[in-house]
């Protein structure tokens, strides 16, 4: 499940409540972005597209200079809307012109929702090499020569940024005939093509084997999580791994649960933010881009969220004697403390709800023994009033400190995943993808672009803590209580107040025997 906590605002629109339905660095080619020498104006530099002052209201009472120029508006030299041909030839490199990086990143990854990226792909060839060729052998060689390098580029871009897009054999396909059709004119742009095949299939290994991973995991998890409550408790406490005799130091845990969010974080392909709110059309095969996704890696990393709230209260409930109940939710206090120290604002959160859950919250005696001044201070620091204004500042505080970093451990920021998701969704929902003349509405694609670049400089900062191999392996596969074993092993803890608490410990003693 999602666990999505309400907000009142998003970005640029306001829209009501719903719910969603559904790092590595690389070695880019440094290739030289050349100037357009025609009258159209061109996209803002990366970094100012990206400014979040960009949309904001002007305070000066002149009016917004607008301006048309085939197919593509303009706002004060700003790209706002447009139809989609002329988005995807503004995407098309030429001899005297090639696109900004803020350009191409954002019209690829919002094009999805208008188009399959194997149809984009087969008019960006088409439009890069076939539309232009004269039937003059010579002359189209030379044309393809002067291009090559920019094409080559261009494609460099997509494939590091988007491989999950190359899973579509037609989009492989496309992308090796490419590089056939460079050979035709230029030797040392069919080798860079190959190369960037050679990157690109091994990243895709590499994701593939990600993935696998994950659902060896996932299959092992759920062969382990049997019920156990109740009958399993006393075992579960004598346990050699019970988390308190495998790792005592709250700043090593924390440390160990930043390595797995960072792994996950760096297998979420941008694309996975907009993937969700694309149609998929009837007319795709078994071949499709959707369809070949074995899960979406996105959501494995919700489920992680929800592990580790889970994971929380198990630990918490399962012992026996109030004592050690008390240790081990003081430690997960300490743990948290020290996930928000670190920048590790998911795990944090991942905790402070397996705290909250009833199970655990209902403990009064056990948290009677806890000194929980630094627990309410995190609670403030996670409170979702006022659009989780607490949050936000601290994170904004993240990512300046980030910024401005001199070690790998400062750069660390992990955001509240699914708060951020939720911002995106409600931007998506908020406002419209089409405007009423049939045009593209990319004002709105520049934001969504800015949200999902500003993750991606979060997802390429490699975790710098040292492994513990046992506290890694006890976070992802050990078993953890349901919701129902969480509230029996809670009563088990400390015995129900009233007759329906009561009641509900017969029900769950009842069905859990019976499974």
């Amino acid at each position: 499940m999602l666990l999505f906590l309400n907000t009142t605002s998003c970005p640029i629109a306001s829209a009501e409540a719903v719910r969603l339905v559904d790092q590595q660095n690389t070695d880019r080619l440094h290739v030289a972005v050349f100037i357009w020498w025609f009258k159209m104006p061109q996209t803002t530099p990366y970094s100012s597209k990206f400014n979040p002052s960009t949309y904001s209201s002007s305070h000066s009472h002149r009016q917004p200079v607008e301006e048309n120029y085939g197919g593509l508006h303009y706002r004060d030299n700003k790209l706002v809307s447009g139809s989609l041909e002329a988005l995807i030839q503004l995407l098309v490199p030429t001899v005297d012109y090639y696109p900004d990086r803020s350009y191409i990143f954002t019209f690829l990854l919002s094009s999805r929702l208008f188009l399959h990226p194997f149809e984009l792909m087969s008019r960006v060839c088409y439009l890069c090499v076939d539309h232009h060729r004269v039937g003059d052998p010579q002359t189209d060689k030379k044309r393809i020569r002067e291009i090559a390098p920019k094409i080559v580029q261009l494609l460099t871009e997509w494939t590091e940024t988007f491989p999950y897009d190359f899973r579509d054999e037609r989009m492989m396909r496309s992308l090796k005939e490419m590089t056939h059709r460079l050979a035709f004119g230029d030797e040392l742009s069919r080798r860079a093509m190959q190369r960037l095949i050679q990157r690109l299939l091994r990243k895709l290994t590499t994701l593939g084997q990600y993935e696998e991973s994950l659902a060896t995991s996932s299959a092992t998890a759920a062969a382990m999580d049997r019920p156990l409550a109740l009958k399993s408790k006393q075992q579960l406490v004598r346990r050699e791994e019970c988390v308190l005799n495998l790792c005592d130091d709250p700043f090593v845990f924390a440390q160990q649960l930043t390595h797995i969010e960072m792994e996950r974080l760096s297998y979420i392909g941008p694309e996975e933010f907009v993937r969700a709110f694309a149609q998929k059309r009837p007319s795709d095969n078994h071949k499709s881009l959707f369809s070949k996704r074995k899960a979406s890696n996105l959501e494995a990393y919700v489920e992680w969220f929800n592990r580790l709230s889970y994971l929380t209260a198990t630990e918490i409930c399962m012992p026996v004697k109030k004592k050690h109940r008390a240790r081990v939710l003081e430690f997960f206090i300490d743990v948290a403390q020290e996930c928000f120290n670190i920048g590790n604002f998911n795990s944090l959160m991942a905790i402070i709800t397996g705290m909250n859950m009833n199970p655990v919250s209902r403990l009064k005696k056990t948290w009677n023994k806890v000194n929980t001044d630094k627990f309410d201070i995190l609670v403030h620091q996670m409170d979702p009033s006022s659009n989780f204004y607490n949050y936000r500042t601290a994170l904004r505080g993240a990512t300046q400190r980030s910024s401005t970093a001199h070690t790998s451990q400062e750069m660390i920021v992990i955001p509240f995943f699914s708060l951020f998701i939720k911002d995106i969704y409600f931007l998506n929902e908020g406002c419209v993808n089409r405007l009423p003349n049939g045009h593209i509405n990319f004002e709105k694609f520049w934001e969504l672009a800015k949200q999902v670049s500003e993750f991606l400089s979060w997802r390429q900062v490699i975790c710098p803590f040292e492994r513990d191999r046992k506290t890694l392996q006890y976070l992802i596969s050990t078993p953890v209580f349901s919701e129902d074993e969480l509230q029996l092993a809670s009563y088990e803890s400390e015995g129900p107040e009233n007759n329906l608490e009561r009641d509900t410990r017969r029900s769950l003693r009842s069905s859990l025997s019976r499974m």
